[in-house]
């Protein structure tokens, strides 16, 4: 058995150096594979989960529909009603927490009077929350 002279220092002694380039290629082909291989492995299951919140839910306040055709007439959720019964209406609406939006459909030949009258008896009650609803397509 011989030795060369590379494995030996200049002292004599023998080497302990590592060859380090067999384990440095086997540790670049195990990072390929796990690269390769781990978003295959990954079998997870979407699911929808509902999200948490600590913001109060707001509860919306019920629409009333209140209409007023050409000759005067109102109708409340489409129910005719007569002008005294529509005061006692809105003041029982105005009671109601969270208080209602008025929906306000007006025939286009109504006299202003009527229009006037209806917002100034929800005004009395305390119903501040009208909607005017038009349609502008239509004659």
């Amino acid at each position: 058995m011989s030795f060369q002279s590379s494995d030996f220092d200049d002292d004599g002694d023998v080497m302990s150096e590592i060859n380090m380039t067999p384990l440095v290629d086997v540790m670049l082909v195990l990072l390929i594979i796990f690269i390769i291989t781990v978003p295959v492995i990954n079998h997870a299951v979407k699911l929808d989960l509902p999200k948490a919140s600590s913001q109060k839910e707001e509860v919306k306040p019920e629409k009333i529909s209140l209409s007023i055709n050409a000759d005067g007439g109102l109708s409340w959720n489409g129910e005719s009603v007569a002008l005294d019964a529509l005061d006692a209406r809105l003041g029982a609406t105005a009671a109601l927490q969270p208080q209602p939006e008025l929906h306000l459909r007006v025939d286009k030949h109504a006299e202003y009077d009527h229009v006037a009258q209806l917002l100034s008896a929800a005004s009395r009650h305390g119903l501040g929350k009208v909607a005017f609803v038009t349609e502008p397509g239509k004659n």
